[in-house]
């Protein structure tokens, strides 16, 4: 059991059933009335978030939270299959499990899979990413004004804002956690 009073960012709880994440929390000690932990969580099944006031005597089980690197094979429909790389077990996972991530990971990457009750909920790739340009308007000759952009189709199918210099064919490095272009490989 965790109290309120002992959460940090990353903390995991069980609350009516469901395993949530703390995302923020501040300790509120008014001058008068009773202190309390303002709380900004997220449900790790659903994605979603909310911000709450506990007590800081509130007490909650603990989320056991497993992890696992696992390898992305292929889609088939509307199922993403992942499999084990001690087990070599297949796990196929709903578009809503792979949620943004699938946007960066290629056949035969490898992805962290969290588990809560033996059930995969969230997809994680890698935190940078090498990708091809498919798609992307030809850079300007001569426009050479700081910090420039234009949108470029990697073979994913994500969309990254890349520099200008930018073309077709080339292999870039993205950051996962934003989305960002870092550099041309």
């Amino acid at each position: 059991m965790i109290s309120a009073g002992d959460f940090r960012k990353g903390v995991t709880f069980v609350m009516d059933g469901h395993p949530y994440v703390v995302i923020d929390f501040q300790h509120v000690k008014p001058g008068k009335g009773a202190a309390f932990v303002r709380t900004k969580y997220k449900n790790l099944k659903t994605g979603s978030t909310r911000e709450e006031a506990f007590n800081p005597s509130d007490k909650f089980p603990r989320a056991h939270i497993e992890t696992k690197e696992m390898q992305y094979l292929y889609n088939d429909s509307d199922l993403y299959y992942f499999m084990d790389n001690e087990t070599y077990e297949q796990v196929p996972l709903t578009l809503v499990e792979v949620e943004d991530a699938i946007k960066y990971l290629k056949e035969n990457d490898s992805a962290i899979i969290k588990f809560y009750e033996g059930r995969p909920f969230q997809v994680e790739p890698p935190i940078f990413v090498e990708l091809k340009v498919i798609e992307t308007e030809p850079g300007v000759k001569g426009d050479t004004a700081t910090n420039v952009t234009k949108a470029a189709t990697v073979e994913t199918g994500a969309i990254v804002y890349v520099p200008v210099f930018v073309n077709e064919g080339n292999i870039i490095k993205v950051d996962t956690r934003t989305g960002e272009y870092m550099s041309r490989v």
